[in-house]
């Protein structure tokens, strides 16, 4: 492998553990949104109890496991695709499009995603947003900056899958198997 190869192939690498410790972290999300809306119905059916502070932490759990999630997800091929010409297609042809795909409609999306989130989520900072309703919870500012940090993470998986695709086409990795072939 040459040189810069190394160097990209230690970037891709890096950006890949990043997002698959964030994916593998946030996914224990969804055990405790299962376990809280549990909790929730069982306090307000059996006890006549109710909680906005709890039912809001279910809404912003969601949306964490959502939004963290993506990038983990893109990373394990886990996204919705139709896979009838791709997983056919050789090492080379499927680099092609990873890498054409990445280029024309990831990294413009979220890069247009940041763009136009940004104001949204600083004027919610600039008033330390919360929830609207009395009991709910103040963090609303926090959980959208999640608005922010999801197409960061994703133009970073979107950069790892570019390199990876990029040192297939010049021969320096050895081309990665298609989607349907990968076992789980």
């Amino acid at each position: 492998m040459k040189p810069y190869a190394s160097k990209l192939d230690r970037l891709a690498t890096t950006i890949d553990a990043v997002n698959e410790y964030c994916g593998r972290g946030i996914s224990w999300l969804t055990l405790a949104m299962v376990l809280v809306q549990f909790t929730v119905v069982v306090l307000r059916y059996v006890f006549s109890i109710n909680s906005i502070a709890v039912q809001e932490s279910i809404m912003y759990m969601h949306a964490l496991v959502f939004m963290l999630g993506a990038a983990y997800t893109l990373k394990r091929e886990g996204h919705v695709r139709v896979d009838i010409f791709y997983s056919k297609m050789s090492p080379r042809r499927r680099a092609w499009v990873d890498l054409l795909g990445t280029v024309v409609f990831l990294i413009p999306m979220f890069v247009f995603i940041l763009w136009t989130s940004w104001g949204y989520v600083m004027s919610s900072w600039s008033i330390l947003e919360g929830s609207p309703e009395t009991d709910g919870l103040p963090l609303v500012f926090a959980l959208k900056t999640v608005i922010l940090i999801m197409p960061v993470l994703m133009l970073a998986q979107g950069v790892a899958m570019g390199i990876r695709s990029l040192l297939v086409l010049l021969n320096q990795e050895p081309p990665r198997p298609a989607h349907s072939e990968v076992e789980v």
